[in-house]
């Protein structure tokens, strides 16, 4: 894992998204359905502005959407915690999204003690009720008017995003910090997310049927804005919190790749060798792999086992081995040690059929085949 970002300049965007500056080297990104719940905000706020201010007319519609703007800057210094407290545990922090439910931190990797796990997720409900507590304690400060409506809004806001991210259930961040906990506690972090996905489609569950519980518990008949509401919301948080534990479950089975055992034995040949030579070669010596080599015997190509197949045997003895052999490309030589999911990460930037394992003196173990570690995950989930 690199410690430094990909240059912003160059950083591919996601559809969808504007990018408005940046944060800590980290793109900020605001995507399309941002226009539209900033919409419904200054809808929803401007009967509360016409009674803070009344006589403003069509102008109270530009202040809700001017709250609707202070209330997301405020989304995004909670988003901007988790980035900051990210790159100080070296992780690439490529953007910070500002969306319809709120806002989202991209970070590239994944943590590698629970103690990480643990703070770049309570960072960010921790800076959302500071926040609030700030707004609160300016309140008493305020003259009566917009002013007032807005930090009051600001404050409300804050703090019940602060407490509801700190439910304990995958999405929300609440989630990761009991997984951080299970994992603590278990040694095992598949379990730990396992037990905050479990805790995800509970509260999913309890959203969902909280309209029902509305009118007993506050006094409020619900209405179809609210039934809509609980059923998005619990919806994000069932799609979450199940997207998580399938990860998890995936996740378990890449310690039992080790690129090291999945190596086949590999025959070195020239390049100029014919191809049918080689093949016999290759069973004689019980190799299933070939490599083809330099003069002075360094390592130049991996030969395509789907390309040797494909190639009909009586062309065979006409054609050199270089004809059926992949250049190698830095990434197509990979170190032999690496295990799970760097194994994996590895071979997904450079796709291909075939890499070469080196050993940490450079000499060649052998040749890796997609094919196999396919077979070997399989084979883990069973």
């Amino acid at each position: 894992m690199s410690d430094s970002p990909p240059d912003p300049a160059h950083r591919p965007r996601p559809p969808g998204t504007l990018k408005v500056g940046t944060i800590a080297g980290s793109d900020v990104l605001v995507s399309s359905s941002w226009f539209i719940v900033a919409g419904l905000i200054a809808v929803i706020v401007a009967p509360v502005v016409d009674q803070a201010q009344p006589g403003l007319g069509a102008w109270k519609y530009l202040a809700g959407l001017a709250f609707a703007v202070i209330l997301y800057l405020s989304v995004l210094l909670h988003e901007a915690s988790h980035a900051i407290v990210a790159r100080g545990y070296g992780f690439p922090v490529s953007s910070i999204t500002l969306h319809f439910l709120g806002g989202m931190t991209s970070i590239e990797g994944e943590a590698r003690r629970p103690r990480q796990e643990f703070f770049i997720a309570v960072v960010g409900p921790l800076t959302s009720i500071a926040v609030g507590a700030v707004a609160l304690g300016l309140r008493p400060l305020m003259p009566d008017g917009l002013l007032l409506m807005a930090v009051e809004g600001l404050a409300g806001a804050n703090l019940l995003v602060g407490v509801l991210n700190l439910v304990p259930g995958l999405p929300l961040d609440g989630g990761r910090v009991l997984k951080s906990l299970v994992w603590r506690l278990t040694g095992n972090v598949h379990r730990g997310t396992i037990v905050a996905g479990w805790g995800g489609r509970l509260t999913a569950a309890l959203v969902l049927f909280w309209p029902a519980f509305q009118e007993p518990l506050l006094g409020t008949e619900p209405d179809v804005m609210d039934y809509v509401l609980a059923f998005v919301v619990a919806a994000f948080l069932w799609s979450g919190s199940t997207a998580a534990m399938a990860s998890a479950r995936l996740r378990s089975r890449l310690p039992h790749l080790v690129a090291r055992d999945l190596a086949r034995r590999t025959l070195a040949v020239p390049s100029d060798l014919p191809l049918a030579e080689a093949v016999r070669r290759a069973h004689e010596a019980s190799a299933g792999s070939i490599v083809t080599v330099t003069s002075n015997g360094v390592p130049e190509g991996i030969v395509s086992e789907a390309a040797v197949q494909a190639t009909p045997e009586d062309r065979r003895p006409w054609v050199a081995v270089s004809a059926v052999a992949r250049s190698l490309e830095a990434g197509l030589q990979l170190p032999a040690d690496l295990v799970g999911e760097e194994l994996v990460m590895a071979i997904s930037r450079t796709p291909a059929a075939e890499y070469l394992l080196l050993e940490t003196d450079g000499s060649v173990l052998g040749v890796l085949v997609t094919a196999d570690v396919d077979k070997a995950f399989r084979a883990a989930g069973h």
